[in-house]
């Protein structure tokens, strides 16, 4: 069972399990800018009803927790951390979830 914390909502589960499909069989793990997040899981996949906005907001908190890392300041791509996986997994404990 995952770890739940307050700060933690249903679109942070869904931005971290759709970055995490996109590994690769190598382990490469691909790195997105939240507008392409949001239109797969908004528009294309129907998973989530949240703005831009919403998922942007959120996916700088899942990096502020080390949930995701930015791998381009600039334009603002990230992609899943092992940290990340681990919180999928279930093996990281609430405690050491923090906003």
């Amino acid at each position: 069972m995952r770890a739940r914390v307050s700060w933690m909502n249903e679109a942070d589960d869904a931005i971290l399990e759709y970055l995490q499909e996109l590994e690769t069989e190598a382990g490469h793990r691909i790195a997105l800018p939240p507008t392409a997040v949001w239109f797969n899981l908004v528009e294309e996949l129907g998973v989530l009803d949240r703005s831009q906005n919403t998922i942007s907001r959120r996916m700088n908190v899942l990096s502020d927790a080390n949930l995701l890392e930015k791998t381009d300041e600039k334009r603002g791509y990230y992609r899943i951390t092992d940290r990340g996986l681990a919180y999928l997994e279930g093996e990281l404990e609430a405690g050491k979830l923090k906003e």
